[in-house]
This record gives structure tokens, C-alpha cells and sequence, in this order.
């Protein structure tokens, strides 16, 4: 597909996204949760940003999950995910989310593997009963290569526009490449579901 043809039908496809959150926002029958994970750098603020674009901002919440604060780190790893599902009607975006405690936590030795391996059981629980009680919820792991990792950071590092989105971690956490890729196997691999379904994105070409 051209990058012009993409872009057509991005605008159609945003129409009838429009049209179909309106319905579910009137009926208050089912919601929709999109969880977007991705490595540093891969696009998941640009892609939030335009497809929130095509939304009624009055149904939709986004929120981004980062490093847990202390009242969180107290209870268990999904009770800061819970509070943020979407209510019936409403469409919901995870820039980040649970995932990252099968993650971080498992590269970075901050649980035991004993711990992190449990979770991928809790992880299919809790999405289950999200979807029996009415919510859609769509997976994607927006995939990037090292290399283009790279050139994405040393852009976001030399524009005054982006620098402040550079995090040194950022750097460090290339040294973690081959830990992550297979953390992210396991997790996708263990937690696809019919009703909760992971879809694998080439994100290399931002515009696509």
C-alpha cells in the first residue's frame, strides 16, 4: 500500500470509527479497550494521537502506565489497571499497561520468576472477565528493529521538540534487546485469546 492510498483510507476508516463510537456511546451496552505496547521509541504516542484524532473526546480516556508509585507497588499489580477499564460506553486506551509487569519486571529481576509467571495467568483472568461484562479489548505490539530504534532516539535526542521525551533509560534499556524480545513472545504468546486477541504491527514506517 502507497502512502497516499494509506492515507485515504485512514480517513475512512476514521469516519466509520466515529460513527461506531457514537452508537456504543448512546447504547451503553459494550466499551473498548485498546492496549498498546511497543518498545521505547516505536510510536505509541503518534499512533494515540491520530487516532484519537477520529474520536468524540467525551467517550475516550487514555492513560499511560508508567513506573508505579508506592500506594500501587502496596497492592496487587493489577489493582492500578482495574481502576482504569472502561465503563460500559466508553473507549479506552492503555499506552502502556499490564503487560509491563511481565516485562520490566521479568528483565529487570524485580519480581521473582515464580511471581512473573503467575501473571500471565491473572493477566487472562482479568481480560476474561473484562469481556464478559461487555468490553472489546484489542491488543497491538507496535514492532520497530534495533536499528531503526536507534535513529528514532538520536532524532528524538538532537529536535528541542522531542529531547525532553529522551529518558537515559532509554539507552540502557537496548542493552536488554534479546531479554525483551523474549519477554514479549511469552507474553503475546500466552495471553492471545479470542476474546482478547493480540495483533502484531510492523511499525518501522511511522506513516503506515
Amino acid at each position: 500500500m502507497t502512502r497516499e492510498k494509506a492515507e485515504k483510507r485512514f480517513l475512512t476508516l476514521g469516519k466509520e470509527l466515529f460513527e461506531l463510537q457514537e452508537a456504543m456511546y448512546a447504547a451503553e451496552v459494550t466499551s473498548v479497550l485498546v492496549v498498546l505496547q511497543g518498545r521505547d521509541g516505536a510510536g505509541k504516542d503518534g499512533t494515540i494521537k491520530h487516532v484519537v484524532g477520529h474520536l468524540n473526546p467525551r467517550g475516550v480516556a487514555v492513560t499511560p502506565f508508567g513506573v508505579p508509585t508506592p500506594e500501587e507497588r502496596g497492592h496487587d499489580f493489577l489493582w492500578r489497571i482495574h481502576h482504569h477499564a472502561p465503563r460500559l460506553g466508553q473507549f479506552a486506551i492503555f499506552n502502556r499497561s499490564h503487560y509491563e509487569d511481565v516485562l520490566v519486571a521479568r528483565v529487570h529481576d524485580l519480581v521473582p520468576r515464580s511471581t512473573w509467571k503467575e501473571r500471565y495467568g491473572h493477566i487472562r483472568d482479568f481480560e476474561e472477565l473484562l469481556a464478559e461484562h461487555g468490553t472489546v479489548i484489542l491488543k497491538y505490539f507496535l514492532h520497530i528493529t534495533k536499528e531503526e530504534q536507534e535513529g528514532r532516539l538520536l532524532e528524538r535526542e538532537e529536535s528541542p521538540e522531542t529531547a525532553w521525551k529522551l529518558n537515559p533509560n532509554d539507552w540502557k534499556e537496548r542493552d536488554h534487546w534479546d531479554e525483551y524480545t523474549g519477554a514479549y513472545e511469552d507474553a503475546i504468546s500466552k495471553t492471545a485469546a479470542k476474546h482478547a486477541p493480540w495483533t502484531v504491527v510492523p511499525a518501522n514506517a511511522k506513516w503506515y
